[in-house]
């Protein structure tokens, strides 16, 4: 997870392919509503613009990144996306899919200036780059499935989810903490299959909590994009299986999730 040339390839890689579902849109294509209530394809790739924007900014210019968190994240992350937003979605979608793209570029080229044995500032600790771009890895899989889901296509998955199970794995307990819960003491097993059928495995192996699948469910699990009715995940042990409602790989309020059998697949 933490090997950090490959980190920042296979962000690159990821989104490349996020930006290939949009290249080719016309208005009405930028206008179809995504599952996340409220939220078009114009509205996803407005997001992932700032997530990659602010990244740049914590890896090259940290002094300003920290004041961007004083101001206008003193409300909380989410509030500080959404008030951000209102500065993309008044560009014609155009001139968004320039600014995407060159956000995009920039904030991965500045994470990857930074030396893997550093840190760079972040919203509650600051984090190495690799982490850091492991984050962005989830942000990519999440918002890039919103918009293959109102396209009506299924991205294709690799052994690149190898850094959001991981990332995942190293975060389980945000599910508990934005639900003011207690985070369980007992260490979790994980076992999940690659797409390429090799065994990702983390976690004591003898432990009772056990929580295996396939890397695509599991990673669509952790950014709540399906129901974990829906999908090849499963849990053996009391406290894995209520994880699995309240996984999240994500700070902040869980938002709704996506409802049984929502999607065809």
């Amino acid at each position: 997870m933490t090997d950090f040339r490959n980190v920042i390839r296979d962000l690159t890689t990821e989104g490349e392919q996020v930006d290939a579902l949009v290249s080719d849109l016309d208005d009405a294509g930028w206008d179809l509503p995504t599952p996340a209530v409220g939220w078009s394809v114009k509205h996803q790739i407005a997001h992932l613009s700032f997530i990659f924007k602010i990244a740049g900014l914590s890896a090259a210019e940290p002094q300003k990144f920290a004041e961007l968190a004083k101001t206008s994240m003193a409300r909380g992350f989410d509030a500080a996306v959404n008030a951000a937003l209102d500065d993309y979605l008044g560009d014609p979608n155009e001139v968004l899919l320039n600014r995407w793209r060159a956000e995009r570029d920039a904030g991965i080229k500045a994470l990857a200036a930074v030396p893997a044995d550093q840190v760079v500032p972040w919203l509650v600790n600051p984090l190495p780059p690799a982490i850091l771009a492991c984050a962005g890895m989830m942000e990519l899989f999440a918002h890039g499935q919103d918009v293959a889901d109102a396209l009506g296509v299924r991205p294709e998955r690799t052994d690149r989810l190898a850094y959001l199970v991981g990332f995942a794995v190293r975060v389980r307990d945000f599910g508990y903490e934005a639900r003011g819960l207690t985070p369980p003491e007992q260490e979790f097993r994980f076992e999940i299959t690659a797409p390429s059928g090799q065994l990702w495995a983390f976690g004591p192996e003898d432990s009772r909590q056990r929580v295996t699948g396939s890397a695509e469910d599991f990673c669509l699990l952790v950014t709540r994009r399906r129901h974990r009715d829906d999908l090849d995940v499963r849990a053996e042990g009391a406290l894995a299986d209520h994880w699995l409602d309240i996984a999240q790989a994500y700070r902040g309020p869980a938002g709704e999730g996506r409802a049984p059998g929502q999607f065809d697949s």
